[in-house]
């Protein structure tokens, strides 16, 4: 399947989402686009030229910093880059497994409060209070607690993320995360895409978990927090 698809899609997948199938969550102006805050903090520009930054900066306004994410994430005169955090972006190509659970919950609306409770307490990376209008998430409950979920984030022609996976701390090593990571494959697969995630560098344990299950390292990518000095 994924022969045929454009994976450098993938390069700059904030804008492809944005300018795409998901441009009704985001701003925009001009080449620059960012989501709502309160369904994530990204925001991203259609390529690297003067142009395009001034949109940015038109979006962003002088002296405000927001957040950009791709393989290769560009500075330019008048930004100045804070904080970067280094990932890895994996692409499901070779799994093959099915998940072997079945009774997952199907999360909603309604579970947005206890969806961000489970990310605080579990750190996967943001999740805001309508980050759930991405796609479908997923979840395990344990005397009526949810203390495992899975979703879908990022969307780009013939892909989509598998994001927000986490786990509490005292259900870790039963396979959930496994388990709600294939079944959201298997969805992403249902519609005719290819399933991607991103995973901190630091993050051994996650790395280890997908490479087995299959994920093959696409490339190295980064979220750098910039800062727009224009009229500050």
């Amino acid at each position: 399947m994924t022969s045929v698809l454009d994976t450098s899609v993938l390069d700059n997948v904030v804008w492809h989402a944005i300018d795409g199938s998901q441009g009704a969550l985001a701003e925009r102006v001009g080449l620059a686009g960012r989501f709502h805050p309160d369904v994530s903090p990204f925001a991203a520009i259609r390529d690297t030229t003067a142009e395009a930054w001034a949109d940015l900066g038109r979006l962003v306004g002088p002296g405000k910093a927001t957040i950009l994410f791709g393989s290769q994430v560009p500075t330019h005169d008048g930004w100045v880059p804070e904080h970067r955090i280094p990932c890895l972006q994996l692409v499901a190509t070779d799994v093959t497994d099915r998940a072997k659970i079945d009774d997952f919950v199907e999360l909603g609306p309604s579970h947005v409060p206890e969806m961000v409770e489970l990310v605080e307490a579990t750190r996967p990376g943001p999740f805001g209070p309508r980050t759930i209008e991405f796609g479908r998430y997923i979840g395990c409950r344990s005397d009526g607690r949810l203390v495992a979920m899975s979703g879908e984030r990022l969307r780009a022609p013939g892909f989509t993320e598998v994001s927000a996976v986490c786990t509490a701390e005292d259900h870790r090593g039963r396979g959930l995360a496994r388990e709600l990571v294939l079944a959201t494959i298997e969805g992403i697969r249902a519609r005719g895409d290819e399933a991607f995630l991103h995973v901190a560098s630091d993050n051994t344990p996650a790395i280890a978990l997908y490479t087995a299950m299959g994920f093959t390292v696409r490339c190295e990518a980064e979220a750098v927090i910039v800062r727009n000095l224009h009229g500050a």
